[in-house]
């Protein structure tokens, strides 16, 4: 099955400008094209664009995504390598992950807090009405 672009922008979570970019710096391989000359996106190109978004989602670096999309396309001697690269950023995302939660605790504590003492103002004040 083949998409239009404007499916795969719709899909992907991305806009038609941001894929031609990520076609243009080597992410995403030109297109198939229709009679008409649009661009046709296939599944594959659809499942690529969805794992394209992930790393970006997770804070990987155009370059690294760009390194990880020429191993790719050498083949399956860079399995390794690919490999590598995505257990780094496991890595870095396990850790900002983990910084994120050390904020969140805090930001829980003082909901917290803010909620007892509005409780313990709202009783003071019932108890003087």
């Amino acid at each position: 099955m083949t998409h239009s672009i404007a499916q795969a922008a719709a899909h992907s979570g991305l806009s038609i400008d941001t894929l031609r970019y990520y076609e243009r710096i080597g992410l995403v391989d030109p297109p198939a094209r229709d009679s008409g000359g649009r661009r046709t996106y296939s599944d594959a190109d659809l499942d690529w664009l969805v794992f394209l978004t992930r790393l970006r989602t997770t804070g990987m670096p155009i370059k690294m995504m760009r390194e990880y999309a020429h191993l790719q396309h050498i083949g399956n001697v860079t399995r390794s390598a690919r490999r590598q690269i995505l257990l780094d950023h496991r890595a870095d995302v396990r850790a900002r992950i983990a910084e994120l939660q050390s904020c969140l605790d805090v930001l829980d504590y003082k909901v917290d807090l803010y909620t007892g003492l509005l409780a313990d103002e709202q009783k003071a004040r019932g108890a003087t009405a």
